[in-house]
């Protein structure tokens, strides 16, 4: 029976995203995000179960991809493509546009797919994880509820939103080594950078929220790029 717990946990996370798709058709764009975060969950828990139970396999590694394009890719367009239709310049500039919100879908699945067959990326990540990459979308309607109109004129704007759905692609896909957040162990030398990140994490989020997802996602990738600069 073990060998089937993390599997489970993965239809979990697949589940959290389906649901989060239907609750973003159905104006719920707060709620879809939320189920962005709960898939989030499943996904880092799945993984700890296989890795605690020793149940690794096969058809786990190919259903984990297929629930995180849903979850991580095909959820976050859609939360984009939602916030396209509210936003008031849209209409001003192309009843097209919102679709580019769909090229996070395909990066999401090409990064996927990329991941399943690189061997470079069994301890750091190449490009950003969909998970994260999820996450950072999900702020965005989360950031608006949290701050009223403050962020409203830049997140709702029509370029913005392109400009954001052309970045995310691009960071899912970019050659660029990233920290992965598994530990062999505890030492401070091993782990500066991972926690560094961590406890700059959970400052930031207990200062400004949901807000503090971006400036968090930055700090990854700068963080990153320190540890994995190339010696002179």
């Amino acid at each position: 029976m073990k060998k089937h717990i993390p599997n489970a946990i993965t239809c979990l996370n697949l589940f959290c995203g389906c649901i989060g798709i239907v609750l973003a058709f159905s104006d719920n764009l707060l709620y879809s995000c939320y189920a962005v975060f709960f898939a989030a969950v499943f996904d880092f828990l799945d993984g700890l179960a296989a890795r605690l139970l020793k149940a690794y396999s096969d058809i786990g590694k190919e259903l984990d991809s297929l629930a995180d394009v849903v979850s991580f890719g095909v959820l976050p367009s859609v939360i984009v493509y939602q916030l396209f239709l509210i936003s008031p310049t849209v209409g001003d500039i192309s009843p097209y546009l919102n679709f580019s919100a769909f090229l996070i879908s395909i990066g999401s699945a090409l990064r996927l797919a990329k991941f399943n067959l690189d061997t470079r990326q069994a301890i750091n990540f190449i490009g950003l994880p969909t998970p994260a990459n999820a996450l950072l979308i999900a702020s965005l309607p989360l950031t608006l509820t949290d701050s009223g109109t403050s962020f409203s004129n830049y997140i709702l704007n029509a370029y913005f939103l392109t400009f954001f759905s052309g970045v995310s692609t691009f960071l899912l896909l970019i050659e660029l080594p990233l920290i992965s957040l598994k530990f062999n162990d505890l030492t401070i030398g091993a782990n500066l950078y991972r926690y560094i990140l961590i406890f700059s994490g959970l400052l930031l989020l207990l200062i400004l929220k949901f807000a503090a997802i971006p400036f968090i996602i930055v700090l990854y990738i700068l963080l990153s790029i320190i540890q994995f600069r190339k010696p002179k």
